[in-house]
């Protein structure tokens, strides 16, 4: 079986593709720039990010494996190197302007402050957890829905109203 790099590329991309923006940044880094990335310390969202790399890099090792399913431990150690803290580092960059554009300085000042209170302190500490828990609920109420009966008739019955088959086949030759 062969390897897909572009299978692997394309997989790559969309995974990182809904937390991503086209980066638009200056050289010079802004004091707002540096409370954002105080902020996504903070809050706990670089926790979050770091979730994504494990992601991105579980669904890769995934279809590595299912190309090629004799693999040495050597290859498992020099993969688990390919997104290290510089390629971290760029995505945190990626995200700044995101937050540059919907966010007033004030605005992230104030939720740093809020951040760093004790209250906040259990939120932080549970949120990577919770999140992760959430997804994995979401997607298996995901998979079983969209693969239920009842999904799937009313989905043919919309098919079928639309004449979605007869509008997409190709035209008739004269």
């Amino acid at each position: 079986m062969r390897f897909n790099c572009k299978k692997i590329t394309t997989m790559a991309f969309l995974i990182l593709m809904w937390v991503t923006v086209s980066p638009v940044f200056s050289e010079a880094s802004s004091e707002k720039e540096k409370d954002i990335k105080k902020l996504l310390e903070v809050s706990g969202i670089l926790e979050q990010l770091s979730y994504m790399q494990d992601t991105l890099m579980n669904s890769v090792s995934m279809m590595v494996s299912g190309s090629f399913p004799k693999v040495p431990d050597a290859f498992w150690g020099e993969f688990n190197q390919l997104v290290g803290k510089k390629e971290m580092d760029d995505l945190v960059e990626r995200v700044i302007p995101v937050y540059d554009k919907h966010m007033s300085h004030e605005t992230v000042k104030k939720l740093i402050t809020m951040f760093e209170t004790p209250f906040w302190d259990e939120w932080k500490e549970k949120m990577p957890l919770i999140s992760r828990e959430a997804g994995v609920i979401g997607s298996e109420w995901g998979r079983e829905h969209t693969q239920s009966a009842a999904f799937n008739m009313r989905l043919d019955g919309l098919v079928e109203k639309y004449d979605l088959k007869k509008l997409n086949s190709p035209p008739a030759e004269k």
